[in-house]
């Protein structure tokens, strides 16, 4: 009996989802249903908040000019709150999603680091490494995902090979290894399909002498299989594949892939090959230069993917150990930063408990001499009132004493004279006479 897979994701009375390995019933956890609810389009990763993301990070210019072109006449900020949960608001806070940071944001490299194209173009017909490595060009492409096509598509027209010859009518004819179509579908489905939650490693075009290969992060989306995805469509980003139909890159939903094969079909080629290895789907187009060439298709190993996926795996854990030791370090230079001003508050609160000791301690002996009958009572109580008003490091002069005593010059040289008899202040050095400042030395 065969019983077709559901699109649906279904869970039993206790709440508990499965899933069919081999002869065997291998039970979810929280993050495998939510990847398996991605796959099927029961939930859609680009519809999720991107974390500190804000309407600020979005390019309001590029959004205008996307709505001239389709004709929407609001202003840009209206289009991404009004339109496809671009932007929400939720407790209060805007959300911004997925889409809205791939498609419209300013950087979206800076949410999410591998989310470009990369192109490497290969001398041979195979990837070599350590001393015999055969990379030619290695390029990346970041930026929106609508930049990463059009550079991509234009960069493989630059790199791939053409042949010129002489037609039946006399007329010479250009054929190209890639045609205009295949090699827009190809970088296309990869842009839009592609998993966007795998976020540890990245749509890689590798371009050989027989063959055109693209790793696309994720594995055949919804009810697609390698099949029928001939003739069945499903789109694992809807928003993205939308925006791209908008600028012509998307012809009708579900042509693509038929058409291209036609194409191949049309000129001796065999259709693409599709295979699905842990979480990259690698898509392989034979060039038109090595179309009678039957055995190119068995150099496409299953070590090199092994191997692709392995050092996916370990870019992955690498960057997750980087992104936990990035919040290390932020957190302990929160600390030293914290650290540094308290220390900074201390300094400071003691600077100002000496500098308080000091002033106490002449205010007791002015007070003292008070007592002695060493001073008079109207001069005590005139350098205690100076006393109380100084400031720290504070420079006193004449002028100040008139101020706080409210008194004539007259009065203030005396107090000051007196202060300075009982060495309460000293005359500061090389700023001119008549300056004094508190002595906190005796």
């Amino acid at each position: 009996m065969h019983i077709e897979a559901s699109p649906l994701l279904h869970a039993n009375q206790a709440d508990e989802a499965f899933i069919r390995v081999g002869d065997k019933s291998k039970k979810l956890d929280f993050n495998d249903r939510m990847t398996l609810m991605y796959a099927k389009g029961v939930r859609y990763y680009e519809d999720v908040p991107v974390v500190d993301a804000s309407i600020q990070d979005l390019d309001m210019d590029f959004v205008g000019s996307y709505c001239k072109r389709i004709g929407y006449k609001k202003t840009p900020e209206e289009y991404v709150r009004e339109n496809k949960n671009f932007v929400t608001v939720k407790d209060g806070k805007d959300q911004v999603s997925v889409a809205a940071i791939l498609l419209f944001g300013k950087n979206p490299q800076l949410f999410f680091p591998r989310a470009f194209i990369r192109f490497i173009r290969y001398d041979g017909t195979e990837a070599k490494v350590g001393k015999d490595m055969n990379v030619i060009k290695d390029v990346i492409f970041e930026g929106r995902i609508l930049d990463q096509v059009e550079k991509a598509v234009d960069f493989i027209k630059i790199q791939m090979k053409e042949r010129t010859y002489l037609g039946h009518d006399g007329i010479f004819l250009t054929e190209e290894e890639y045609s205009e179509f295949v090699r827009t579908e190809i970088v296309v489905n990869a842009a839009t399909h592609r998993d966007y939650g795998i976020k540890g490693t990245d749509i890689q075009i590798k371009m050989f002498d027989d063959r055109l290969e693209v790793d696309s992060p994720g594995a055949f989306a919804g009810m697609v299989k390698k099949e029928n995805i001939r003739y069945t469509h499903f789109s694992r980003n809807p928003k993205i594949a939308a925006f791209l139909k908008d600028y012509g890159y998307v012809k009708e939903y579900g042509e693509g892939v038929d058409r291209m094969c036609k194409e191949l079909e049309a000129i001796g080629l065999p259709d693409p090959v599709y295979n699905n290895n842990t979480f990259i789907l690698k898509t392989t187009v034979l060039s038109a230069s090595f179309e009678h060439e039957s055995t190119q298709n068995a150099r496409i190993g299953e070590e090199n993917a092994s191997i692709q996926a392995k050092n996916a795996r370990i870019e992955d854990e690498n960057a997750r150990i980087g992104d936990k030791n990035a919040r290390i370090e932020t957190e302990n230079a929160r600390i030293g930063n914290k650290n540094a001003r308290i220390g900074e508050e201390n300094a400071r609160i003691e600077t100002q408990n000496i500098w308080n000791r000091v002033k106490n301690d002449w205010i007791q002996y002015v007070r003292a001499l008070k007592e002695k009958g060493l001073m008079t009572n109207i001069t005590a109580e005139a350098i205690i009132a100076v006393l109380e008003d100084i400031r720290e490091n504070q420079v006193i002069r004449t002028k100040d004493i008139q101020k706080i005593l409210d008194c004539k010059d007259t009065k203030a040289l005396r107090i000051i004279t007196e202060m300075k008899n009982n060495k309460i202040i000293v005359e500061i050095a090389g700023q001119g006479k008549g300056k004094y400042i508190l002595n906190v030395t005796d």
